[in-house]
């Protein structure tokens, strides 16, 4: 996924067998998408959802039912559907005492998620849920204002509109230099995970850069007469 201003996040969907051994790798799959989109503090929420929503579908639908996951965006909600063939058995939301083995699972996601529902199609039936991602918009970031700082510094850099240098700088410390270095660094680092970058990656390649830029300006100074 390109590192970009703002997030694209296309909805996925993944077939899959009802089955208790299924659910460890459906967590594996939803943590991966949710942090390319870079909504990592709804990912136990989400994992949560997934489990008892398929977990539903193995107890009250049956072991071995062909379904599907379906993950998007609806506005600035996280939609989570899980998809099955039979249109009969509807998940209700009951009462439960401490003591309750069953009924559990539609409390759990009533508590979890802004709301949820089911939806009866031709030949299929679909549980859904929405969680709240605290986005402002569906293509947004989340972050706070570190990540809209180096937006708006990463927008600006881009298309030249960077401030011209003042005729007479402030004078820091080195000390102090460093300490800001590190604070812009650290912004990037959140910009990036954000976004759903591989942090590690883009460091990588940065070093690289700056590697080869200081061999080739040392190169050149050694030719210079």
């Amino acid at each position: 996924m390109d590192c970009t201003l703002g997030l694209t996040r296309k909805p996925w969907s993944i077939p899959f067998t009802a089955d208790p051994a299924e659910v460890a790798g459906l967590r594996r799959i939803v943590r991966f998408h949710l942090g390319l989109w870079g909504l990592h503090e709804v990912v136990a929420d989400a994992q949560l959802c997934v489990d008892e929503l398929v977990s539903n579908v193995v107890a009250h639908v049956g072991v071995g039912t062909p379904a599907t996951l379906a993950v998007s965006m609806k506005d600035t909600r996280l939609r989570i559907e899980v998809h099955d063939p039979d249109r009969r058995a509807l998940p209700t939301l009951v009462g439960v005492t401490t003591d309750s083995e069953t009924g559990r699972g539609m409390v759990l996601i009533d508590a979890l998620t802004e709301r949820w529902g089911v939806q009866l199609r031709a030949e299929t039936k679909v549980t859904w849920c929405e969680l709240a991602t605290g986005l402002t918009s569906a293509d947004g970031h989340s972050g706070g204002g570190r990540v809209s700082r180096v937006e708006a510094m990463l927008s600006a850099y881009r298309y030249g509109q960077l401030p011209p240098p003042v005729a007479r700088p402030s004078r820091l410390s080195v000390a102090t230099a460093e300490e800001t270095a590190i604070g812009l660094i650290a912004d990037l680092l959140h910009w990036m995970r954000a976004h759903g970058c591989d942090a590690d990656e883009v460091l990588d390649r940065a070093q690289t850069h700056f590697e080869a830029e200081t061999a080739e300006t040392e190169a050149l100074a050694a030719l210079a007469p």
